[in-house]
């Protein structure tokens, strides 16, 4: 996936491209790195943050401790799920993340075969905001800020 350009995603953030996900109530079942199941269903009754991104996407790499901070905060009524973009090795993701923990889970997508309920990403990172009934809230493309969760969420 480091064939995007810094100058396409660049453009999109500035076109202020929208992005949705297929289906009103997307489906999600993931793997994560440490071999858990990740069922978005399970969810119900709490925001989930869904995060498109990759190791080596500057935008992704300064928005992450943010989320994870989000997440933190709002335990009681939020979660998330990180989706590694790659087309790397596992432990290539593993060892970034040694370097930037998270407080919430991640999977590795294959960039071939995306989660089907979900666009391709258009550029990264891109976000979903999944409401407590499971319909998609909010689509990001672009980082996002806290502000945005909160205008949202309503904490």
């Amino acid at each position: 996936m480091k064939r995007f350009s810094a100058l396409f995603v660049a453009g999109l953030l500035m076109a202020g491209v929208a992005c949705a996900a297929t289906a009103p109530k997307p489906a999600l079942k993931v793997t994560t790195l440490d071999g858990k199941a990740f069922d978005l269903s399970a969810q119900s009754g709490k925001w989930v943050i869904v995060n498109f991104w990759a190791t080596w996407c500057s935008p992704c790499i300064k928005e992450l401790p943010d989320i994870s901070a989000y997440v933190d905060a709002h335990k009681d009524k939020v979660a998330a799920i990180g989706l590694a973009y790659e087309d790397s090795d596992k432990a290539d993701i593993e060892k970034f993340l040694k370097a930037h923990p998270l407080s919430y889970p991640v999977a590795q997508v294959d960039v071939m075969d995306p989660p089907k309920d979900f666009d391709t990403p258009k550029g990264l990172p891109n976000t979903y905001l999944i409401a407590p009934d499971g319909h998609v809230a909010k689509a990001f493309l672009g980082p996002i800020q806290m502000k945005d969760l909160d205008a949202i969420i309503k904490p």
